[in-house]
């Protein structure tokens, strides 16, 4: 039995003013085993014989019988499965897919048709080495000369190992030397297949044929066996439906691998995203904003974005409790020298105060400043404030002096020279001030002191004359453990006035502690010898001090980190974070909910008519988008065709453009949500983004996401309905 069989087969083309005949009443039956060439003068009807026979067109009259099978009443989805079954297609125009590599091309029938993708790479490589290509295996077809490309189409038709191969010029574009090799090849094929080539050059295939078929004027005049040949029967080849694996796998390649329509696509979804977050955001923002203003009179920094949190058993955080806060979703960052945040103080000289409310960083935060230099020396600073500061007008002056550094609520005053300014873009008057780690370790030291109730007994005597809320304690290296330098006024404490050898007991409390320790005098500090024994610009800075050794002071005061500050990433999900946080085991004081609010309006009317303006924008929008992405999307019909050539069904093809336009918008919202992310952490500095996201929940990014990713579905499936509607060939031929 024939496997392909015509009777009285007639085929026309239609146009608005007249009908033309591709072929007329062709009868032809053909046979596995034979190697057929079709040949005949350029618009014969060879051609077109050749894409009735293979599945590419339709015909309109007469019966086409495939392995006995009438097809007169194919649909489209019939022609599908046949060839995808039964035809593998040589174009003379090549019909690759130029963005891919070789390699891609070829393993795209074996994806396309479900096969198993551990056994398509050895495959794949196998017939690459027989056309000849294995040096260009990862070469993008784009690149490749002609000759090369018609050897991946080929081997593309060889990889689908179905039983029929049509060819349409196939050695067209090949040297002699290489299109013998290539007849050669598909004689050699033929002997377990039907191969059916149309040619205009029938002496170059004359060796291999077993079979002539002349045409003119859409008819055969010619249908000669040249040689006899052994018949075999169809072996086909159970194909699967596209995996859901491969179809993500060539979503992904189709969405980059046209890097301007890629851009393209991104742009118009960048783009509309950031407008139609930027109208939402216009909503949120004064309704936001209203919340937030305000100010706490406990705490110095009163950002609302702070949370103040300790353990209910009033314990010391653990390191790994620490950086499991830290990983708590909206958490953006914690600080553990809570009681820093809150440290200010005041820079003046003996004139006037020109730094007031100033707070405080290490130094070696810094990698540069803008005028001046760091600075080595303890008693250093460096000065930020914002690019219109007065200060830039007077740098001269402010380098050559110095000043006095005084936190607030404490006497202790520090001399200090100012090394260096750093300019930044706030807008406000707000001052920080980097300062040595010595420096920074003496202030906590202070606001630590000042947190705790410390008392002191001297043999069991309390030096009375001495009030311990003006009594700091610090720590010097000359100080050994177990001893104990004190202040020298306080000899009038001690027996006969001599300190010396004496027990000095000290014990601090704080709301999480209680700490005791008994500890030798082993110097008094006199304005004489103070700087014999401590680190001091002048005896006044030291008048009113214990220091202790560091190891002795830590087991009094620095055990452990028993309050923290979290900085919420998102204060509209604050609920949920501090939901954890008492499930967790944590007492905590939410700066939002503690400011005094000066500035409540009620905004009812106006919201409403912000909420019109948006939908008309965003809808205005939308309608915009939809039509730049369709036009960006008619250059995709060529692709689209030429997987369906390939055995593809409709809904295949479909769901892989939903995936490339889905993979566009993801990479779109993708590249948003970092861009907010990286304004959040003050990784990259964006206003624009940066005031808009602040006002969004996590059910504000969804809506918008899903109404992109509707409106993408949308395009694509209306774009996939009219690029389908017809035969692949009329689709191919056609400008969708």
């Amino acid at each position: 039995m024939s496997i392909i069989s015509l009777k009285n087969v007639s085929k026309f083309y239609r146009n608005k003013k007249s009908i033309s005949t591709g072929f007329s009443r062709i009868n032809l039956d053909l046979e596995m085993g034979e190697f057929v060439v079709i040949t005949g003068e350029s618009g014969s009807g060879k051609s077109t014989l050749l894409n009735v026979i293979s599945g590419l067109d339709s015909y309109e009259e007469g019966e086409m019988y495939i392995d006995g099978e009438e097809t007169s009443h194919y649909t489209e989805i019939d022609y599908e499965n046949y060839r995808r079954t039964y035809i593998g297609n040589i174009f003379q125009h090549f019909n690759l897919v130029n963005s891919y590599t070789v390699r891609q091309n070829v393993e795209l029938v074996l994806l396309l048709n479900g096969c198993d993708e551990r056994a398509i790479k050895k495959k794949v490589d196998e017939i690459i080495d027989v056309v000849g290509l294995k040096k260009y295996k990862n070469t993008k077809a784009s690149k490749l000369s002609g000759g090369q490309k018609q050897r991946v189409a080929i081997a593309r038709a060889l990889a689908k190992d179905t039983p029929i191969i049509v060819a349409d010029e196939p050695t067209g574009n090949l040297d002699v030397k290489s299109a013998k090799s290539i007849l050669k090849l598909l004689s050699e094929i033929s002997k377990k297949k039907l191969v059916v080539i149309v040619t205009h050059n029938y002496d170059q295939v004359e060796e291999y044929a077993t079979r002539k078929i002349s045409m003119s004027d859409g008819k055969i005049i010619e249908d000669k066996k040249l040689k006899s040949y052994e018949k075999c029967d169809a072996e086909l080849v159970s194909y699967d439906d596209l995996i859901f694996k491969n179809k993500l796998k060539l979503g992904f390649r189709n969405a980059f691998n046209i890097k301007t329509k890629f851009a393209l696509l991104f742009a118009v979804y960048f783009f509309l995203t950031l407008l139609v977050f930027s109208e939402y955001s216009n909503i949120q923002k004064q309704d936001f904003s209203n919340s937030l203003g305000g100010y706490n009179s406990l705490f110095y920094v009163n950002d609302p974005e702070r949370v103040v949190v300790n353990k209910k058993d009033k314990t010391a955080f653990t390191e790994e409790e620490i950086e499991k806060l830290r990983n708590v979703e909206n958490v953006d960052f914690i600080e553990k020298d809570d009681l820093m945040l809150d440290a200010n103080g005041t820079i003046y000289d003996e004139h006037y105060s020109f730094y007031s409310m100033v707070s405080f960083k290490r130094k070696n935060e810094l990698d540069h400043v803008d005028e001046g230099e760091l600075g080595k020396a303890n008693n250093e600073i460096v000065v930020e404030s914002y690019k219109d500061s007065y200060i830039k007008y007077y740098l001269d002056e402010f380098f050559t002096k110095s000043y006095n550094l005084q936190l607030e609520n404490i006497d202790n005053i520090f001399k200090v020279e100012i090394s260096g300014v750093v300019y930044n873009d706030s807008d406000d008057d707000g001052v920080t001030v980097y300062i040595s780690d010595k420096m920074f370790e003496d202030i906590k030291t202070m606001i630590t002191n000042k947190k705790n109730k410390i008392s002191f007994e001297i043999d069991d005597r309390n030096p009375g004359m001495i009030s311990n809320d003006a009594v700091m304690v610090r720590t010097s290296s000359k100080v050994k453990e177990g001893e104990v330098f004190i202040p020298a006024v306080w000899s009038n404490a001690c027996k006969n006035y001599d300190c010396v050898e004496s027990l000095l007991n000290v014990s601090t409390s704080n709301i999480y502690y209680t700490e005791e320790m008994e500890l030798k005098i082993a110097n008094l500090i006199n304005k004489e010898n103070y700087k014999n024994f401590v680190e001091a610009n002048s005896y006044e800075e030291v008048a009113d001090v214990v220091f202790l050794n560091t190891n002795d002071y830590a087991r009094l005061f620095e055990k452990g980190d028993y309050q923290i500050s979290l900085f919420l990433d998102d204060l509209l999900k604050a609920d949920e974070t501090l939901k954890f946080l008492e499930d967790t085991g944590y007492d905590y004081y939410f700066m939002k909910d503690n400011l005094v609010n000066m500035n409540e309006q009620i905004m009812g009317i106006i919201k409403i008519f912000r909420n019109v303006i948006f939908i008309i924008a965003t809808a205005a929008l939308f309608f915009i988008s939809y039509f730049i992405i369709k036009i960006i999307l008619k250059s995709r019909n060529v692709y689209f065709s030429t997987i369906r050539i390939l055995g593809a069904t409709k809904k295949v093809s479909n769901s892989l453009l939903n995936i490339e336009l889905l993979v566009d918008i993801n990479v779109a919202f993708l590249v948003f949500l970092v861009l907010t992310y990286l304004t959040r952490i003050d990784v990259i500095s964006w206003k624009f983004i940066s005031d808009m996201v602040k006002f969004f929940t996590f059910k504000d990014y969804v809506m918008v996401y899903l109404v992109l990713t509707l409106m993408s579905l949308c395009i694509s499936n209306r774009y996939a309905h009219k690029l389908f509607k017809d035969s692949v060939m009329n689709t191919y031929r056609e400008e969708v």
